[in-house]
């Protein structure tokens, strides 16, 4: 997994970050921490962070759900950007990386703003469905095991409003999925999570080669669930 942009050599990739990141203090100090961490590549770049927090900014989102969250440094810039009422479901399994998070969201001052939910992210997706809140959420962000890129969209797909929008990370897999002597489990899953979203009439589909590739599926009006 890349966590800066694919396709810009070092030069030009500062260089946009010199007249473009904005990166709060708080944020910058999370992600060097976790990029000391064994698995700190799985970190989202923070001219994505940047990005997602416009987009959230733009729709005037209240409502958020965030699928995987490793050390929170996306859940921390979408919990930034919204307004003092707005909420955050985070799913994750992990306590060791979740326990970064949380620190880092209590020093933000969000940590109010996120409800993370510690379980297999079906299960908590599920729950909310049961419990009525399809075509409630604003936003959403899927950012987990890629095999499970597909269940997740769908039950994603059901809790956005529509007019909401998903976004779904890792879209390109550092190039891999465009390279056919690849043919491992995950890169194959990745390929043809994005062929069926490229074919699906129920979004407004647009991939976006921001960092790992990130899709941006806008939920149709038509679509109630």
């Amino acid at each position: 997994m890349a966590n800066q942009n694919l396709g810009l050599n070092s030069q030009l990739y500062d260089y946009l970050c010199s007249v473009s990141l904005r990166e709060p203090e708080i944020l910058t100090q999370l992600r060097q921490e976790t990029a000391q961490h064994p698995l700190g590549r799985m970190q989202i770049a923070p001219e994505q962070g940047q990005f997602m927090t416009l987009l959230v900014q733009l729709m005037g989102a209240k409502k958020t759900l965030e699928i995987g969250v490793f050390t929170g440094y996306s859940a921390l810039a979408v919990a930034l950007a919204l307004p003092p009422d707005g909420k955050l479901v985070a799913c994750d399994i992990n306590e060791e990386y979740t326990s970064i998070a949380r620190r880092y969201w209590q020093l933000a001052g969000v940590a109010d703003k996120i409800d993370l939910r510690i379980a297999p992210a079906q299960e908590t997706l599920e729950q909310l469905i049961a419990q009525g809140e399809a075509n409630t959420f604003d936003f959403a962000f899927i950012d987990a095991d890629k095999r499970g890129y597909e269940s997740y969209f769908e039950q994603a797909l059901a809790l956005v409003r529509p007019g909401g929008l998903i976004a779904v990370d890792n879209v390109l897999w550092s190039g891999r999925v465009a390279d056919s002597q690849v043919q491992d489990n995950r890169t194959k899953a990745m390929r043809v999570f994005n062929q069926k979203l490229h074919q699906d009439q129920r979004i407004t589909l647009s991939l976006v080669a921001i960092a790992d590739g990130l899709t941006l599926a806008l939920k149709c009006s038509e679509i109630s669930s």
